[in-house]
Order: structure tokens, then sequence, then C-alpha cells
């Protein structure tokens, strides 16, 4: 498909951030492996008994804990070589074949530029891929440019997406189609705040920097401070304006001489799925843009404290007892208090005592002038993509409440009951059909007596 082809009509809008799963069923002997008459003997794992139906239930247990390790791991789940495996017929497509085609139009189109290479692995968005790319007029800037197809959640008009594009300064170039768009941005060589808490180098393999990270640490309390205050304000600024993110970590964090800038705020009126989708849609309180950017920044803020992530949310104990002032922010956002009850603003954020004494350079009110038309349409693409949540955040919700029914419904205690019950009714039965054939036995040896 060409860069400005549309769209063939039937063409689906995958969420890649849905998580996808893996459950052994059953296992069945097919002529001992032998698929069209061919022997295919595998390795035993046994000499004797590998064919034992114990053994057999032994393995498929352990390759089903294999399994549910690797669907349930956020990044190895989402990578292109498990989505491949588990879901063939949607993610066979040579994503980087196709990004290429485009980014070859692009550059006939605007010879200026050149390709100095493809950054292989550098982010984990499937339908995302990046070249480092210098500008023929400028050629020790170093640039880099992303291909990346539309998401979901894009629902504002091919016009109003090209008039939202040019609202973000931070692009060099900012070209989009029906079905794809093509950004270009000062290549930062240091890396996002990430690679500054894993300390890694930022061209590695995403796969490799971030699933394990052997030497990842927390971030100074100044520093958090000032990166918090930072981030906090460039959320604001995009509020105000009406321009929804929803895209918040730390990858999409730069850091440079101190100064932190939000990188794809694009994503939010592309309509790409966020990353910390499985997330947010568990918890029905985040339900606005609002709070989505609120919940990423406690976990941002967490993961610069701690230096990972937290496992899982809530989160009701924090470890090595850090700033108080830390943890009544972390508490307001990630708490089991807080996911029932909601979460503070970022204007509030902005006010506690971890951020609100923090003195910034640049002190001057920043503004992002949005048309009025375009205001609205992005106010109407908001709408849209917060009802697309809390329809799913719904029906998560609803097949929640169906699972814990059948579970009870299941348990040993709920059969022995049913059964208890059952019994119970069974002799009550008896005991109504005995008295009623009692009676009428006294009726009929009543009737029978001679007057």
């Amino acid at each position: 498909m060409s860069f400005r082809e549309k769209p063939s009509p039937g063409r689906l809008l995958l969420d890649d951030t849905v998580p996808l799963t893996a459950v052994i069923e059953a296992s069945q002997n097919l002529q001992s492996h032998t698929v069209c008459g061919i022997s295919l003997p595998l390795p035993p794992k046994k000499l004797i008994g590998n064919m034992d139906r114990e053994f057999i239930a032994e393995r498929q247990r352990g390759l089903q804990a294999f399994l549910d390790s690797i669907t349930q791991h956020p990044l190895l789940s989402s990578s292109l070589m498990v989505k491949k495996f588990l879901d063939p017929n949607n993610y066979s497509a040579n994503y980087t074949e196709i990004a290429l085609q485009q980014v070859s139009m692009f550059f006939r189109s605007d010879l200026k530029w050149e390709v100095l290479e493809p950054l292989k692995d550098n982010g984990w968005r499937i339908r995302k891929k990046y070249f480092l790319i210098k500008n023929k007029e400028q050629p020790k800037e170093r640039y880099l440019l992303s291909w990346v197809d539309l998401g979901p959640d894009k629902f504002l008009s091919d016009k109003d997406l090209q008039s939202a594009m040019k609202l973000l300064t931070s692009l060099s170039v900012r070209v989009t189609s029906e079905s794809s768009a093509l950004l270009i941005r000062p290549f930062s060589e240091r890396g996002s705040l990430r690679d500054h808490i894993c300390k890694v180098k930022p061209r590695e393999s995403y796969l490799k920097k971030y699933c394990n990270p052997k030497k990842s640490q927390g971030l100074q309390l100044q520093d958090v401070k000032l990166y918090g205050r930072q981030i906090l304000e460039g959320l604001k600024l995009l509020h105000d304006g009406g321009v929804f993110f929803g895209h918040l970590h730390a990858s999409n964090v730069i850091v440079d001489d101190g100064v932190c800038r939000l990188a794809d705020v694009e994503n939010g009126v592309l309509g790409v799925p966020s990353a910390l989708r499985p997330a947010f849609t568990q918890l029905r309180k985040i339900n606005t843009t609002e709070s989505i950017d609120v919940f990423c920044f406690g976990r941002l803020l967490y993961e610069m404290v701690y230096g990972r992530p937290p496992d899982a949310v809530p989160v009701d104990q924090y470890p090595d007892d850090p700033d108080a002032a830390v943890v009544s922010v972390l508490q307001s956002i990630l708490s089991t208090e807080a996911c029932k009850s909601g979460m503070p603003s970022v204007s509030q954020l902005i006010r506690t005592p971890l951020f609100g004494d923090v003195q910034l350079q640049h002190s001057e009110k920043l503004q992002i002038k949005v048309p009025s038309r375009l205001r609205e349409a992005l106010r109407t693409a908001k709408e849209s993509l917060e009802r697309r949540l809390q329809e799913e955040q719904r029906m998560i919700h609803q097949h929640r409440r169906l699972t814990r029914a059948q579970s009870h419904h299941g348990s040993e205690g709920e059969r022995k009951k049913r059964k208890s019950l059952a019994r119970k009714k069974s002799r009550q039965s008896a005991y109504e059909n005995e008295e009623d054939v009692s009676v009428r036995n006294n009726n009929n040896s009543g009737g029978s007596r001679p007057s």
C-alpha cells in the first residue's frame, strides 16, 4: 500500500496492547508425531515411561507455566515473536518491509533527507519502526524518523489530525495519511529517562535493555522533584490546550542537561493504544484522559524513586521507606483507596509539598494556542476515546463478576451445600409423599365403612 493510498474498507485496527493467552487444554498422541507418513521423533525427556499419563500431565503443567510466564510479562507478551506464535493470522505481515516502502516514497518526494541506518527493536510497538537519518543540508545533525500505523483510538478527521499535528513544535516533519503517519524529530544521543534509570545504551534492543536490567537504580530526591515537576507542567500544558496524551512512561521522557521533554505526544491524536492500557482498563475510576495521565505519572514517579515500575497496581506497601512527601503522592495515586475513590488532578499534584517548592528555570507561563474549531474536534475525539475505554472497562467488570460467580458456584464448599440441600429436598419430598399416601389410605378406609 502506498503511503497516500486509502486503507481498504475492511481494514481491521487491532489494539496490540490486548494481552494474548495460551492454555493447554489436552494432550493427544498422534501416531508418535507422524505427519504425512514421515517419522519425526522428538528427543525423549525420559527414557522409560515418557508416555505415562502422569508424566505427560507433569510436562503439560510445566509447559503451561512456561507459557503463562511469557504471556503475563508486559514486554515479552507485546513482542512480535510472541504475537506471531499465538495469533499468526493477525500478525503475519512484515512490518519492517511495509515501513521501508512508505519511508522510501517520502524520501523520493523530499530529497534533502538520507537514511543512515534502521534502528531495529528500538521500541515495543509492533506497528512502529524507527530510522536514524540526517539532513543533507546539516550533515552533522542526527534525526529520528518514525513510521507508525494509526490506531483504534483515532477519532479525528484527517483534516483535523493534520491541524493537530502542527501544534507539536518538537517535530521537524509531520506527514499523515489515512492509515499511517511519518514523523521526524531531533535524535537524543543520551536516550530516555528509562535509559538513565536502567543505565543502558540507548541504541540497544528494548528487550535487552528493559526486560531484566542489572544496574537500574532510583534517582536522587532532588532529581525526582525536578523531573516530576517538569513532567507535571508538561501535562498541564497539554490539558489546558485540550490535547490528550495517555502515553506517559519513562521511555517517553527525554532528559537533556536537567531538562525533561515529553516524547511521542502525538500518540494520543494518532489513536495508538497506550502501553499501560491493560493496567488502567482494570480500574473503573480511571475513565478520563486526565486520570489516565495522572495514573501514568504515579507509575513513573514510582519508577524514578525505586528504579523499576511497580509490579502491579494498587500499591499499598512501599519498600525502603522513602521521603514522606514521596509516599504521600504515591499513595494519592497508586493506593487501593485512590484506585477506588479517584485520583488528584495535575494541578493538585503540582501544589503538593513534593513539587510545590521546585524552582523552574523557565517560569514564564506557556500556552498551546488551539483554534476554536480544532479545540471542539479534540473535545469530541476525547469523548469518543473515553467512551471506548469505559465500555471496555464495563465488559471487563462484567466478565470478572461472572468468573467469580462461576468459581464460587464450582467450589468444593458450594458443591457440598448443593448436595446437602438436594438431600434435604429429597427427604422432604419423600416425607410429603408418605403423608399423602397415608391420608389417601385413611380416606379410603373411612369411605368403605357401612353407615
